[in-house]
């Protein structure tokens, strides 16, 4: 009897080992991963969720066809608390001539071509570190395919995301 149960308990190890275990897709990998590669794949998927986020945020912004843009608080900027941010009209200008430039994939150097603007110019434009004249402005803006008067609303626009 003793030998019956014995044989009983091995054959059901052997099934049980035989037997494949439910894991979730990707969760074995994960336990392969050292400890530093796990926080750096979840800091990826963090960065890769954020970065979506911003994303459908921009569209909706930029969006021409929609009635009317209304910000939300995904749209606000993420801002230490201990640190409070002031925004210029000249970082506002920046902030939206480099998503325009971005949203299109294009370059500084095709914009600034396009533009008639040194790159190194137009770069300090864009963070907002040099104060660009109305002229200026129109070409840039030109150059990006917009008018100046839809440039200057999404600069409004923003503006009004930032501070509310």
């Amino acid at each position: 009897m003793a030998m019956e149960t014995m044989t009983r308990v091995n054959e059901q190890m052997d099934v049980a080992a035989k037997k494949p275990m439910a894991v979730q897709p990707g969760v074995a990998r994960m336990r392969e991963l050292t400890p530093a590669q796990r926080r750096a794949v979840m800091f990826a998927q963090a960065a890769k969720k954020a970065k979506d986020q911003r994303q459908a945020v921009r569209e909706r912004m930029w969006d021409e066809d929609s009635p009317s843009y209304k910000p939300t608080a995904a749209a606000e900027p993420v801002v230490a608390e201990e640190e409070p941010r002031e925004f210029s009209l000249r970082g506002a200008i920046g902030h939206v001539l480099r998503e325009l430039r971005t949203r299109d994939r294009r370059t500084l150097r095709e914009v600034s071509e396009k533009a008639g603007v040194s790159l190194g110019y137009l770069s300090e434009v864009e963070r907002g570190q040099k104060e660009a004249s109305s002229e200026l402005l129109s070409s840039i803006a030109d150059a990006l395919g917009v008018s100046t008067s839809r440039m200057l609303r999404m600069v409004a626009d923003y503006l009004d995301s930032v501070e509310g």
